[in-house]
C-alpha cells in the first residue's frame, strides 16, 4: 500500500459515522441500491441496512464504483426487525414519507443518531413502517413532480446530515471503535 493510499484510507475511518445511517425498504432497481451506498460513503455513512431477500436482490456494482467494499450492508428479513433494531441502538428513525406530521427534511437534527427510512421506488414507505418510526419526513418539491428517485431523496438528505455533523464538528473525531476500525481496514 503506498503511503497516499494508506493516509486516504486512515482519515476516511477516521470520519465514518457509525450513527448515521439509511434503512431501505424494498428497493427493486439494484441501481438504486449502489447508488445509496456510494452517496452513504461520500458522507462517512459506515453501514446501509436494507429489507429485501437476497435470493432477488442483484449486487450492482458499476454505481456504486467500489464503495460497498467500505459501507457494511446489513439486510434484515422484515422492516419491524429493522426498525426495532436501530431504535434499540438509539437511533431515531425518520421516514422520507408524505404524511400531516412530516417535518421539512432541514428542520431535523442529523446530529443525533439517526436512520433515513427510504421506501421503495414504486409506493415509497410502506404504511406499516411509517407507523413504527420516530417521524417522517418531506422534502419540498417547487414542481409539478411529486417526488425525487430514491437515490436523490436519500443524497439530498444525507447532504444536510453531513453539513450539520461537519458544523458540529462530528468529522473531526474517530467515532469507530476500535474493533470495527481496523475490521474494515483490513478488508
Amino acid at each position: 500500500m503506498t503511503p497516499e493510499r494508506y493516509r486516504k484510507l486512515r482519515e476516511t475511518l477516521d470520519r465514518r459515522q457509525p450513527d448515521l445511517t439509511i434503512l431501505a425498504e424494498q428497493i427493486h432497481k439494484p441501481r438504486n441500491i449502489a447508488a445509496l451506498v456510494r452517496t452513504g460513503d461520500a458522507v462517512g455513512m459506515h453501514e446501509l441496512h436494507m429489507v429485501w431477500p437476497w435470493d432477488k436482490h442483484r449486487p450492482y456494482s458499476g454505481t456504486a464504483m467500489g464503495s460497498d467494499r467500505w459501507v457494511n450492508i446489513v439486510r434484515h428479513e422484515s422492516m419491524d426487525a429493522g426498525i426495532e433494531l436501530l431504535q434499540t441502538r438509539g437511533q431515531k428513525v425518520y421516514a422520507a414519507h408524505l404524511s400531516d406530521t412530516a417535518l421539512d427534511f432541514r428542520d431535523v437534527d442529523y446530529t443525533e443518531p439517526c436512520a433515513i427510512l427510504m421506501g421503495n421506488e414504486k409506493k415509497g414507505v410502506s404504511d406499516e413502517a411509517a407507523q413504527k418510526v420516530d417521524g417522517h419526513i418531506i422534502i419540498p418539491m417547487m414542481g409539478m413532480v411529486e417526488s425525487f428517485n430514491v437515490s436523490v431523496a436519500a443524497a439530498i438528505i444525507l447532504s444536510e446530515a453531513q453539513r450539520q455533523r461537519e458544523m458540529k464538528g462530528m468529522y473531526h473525531q474517530t467515532r469507530l471503535d476500535d474493533h470495527e476500525y481496523w475490521q474494515t481496514y483490513f478488508r
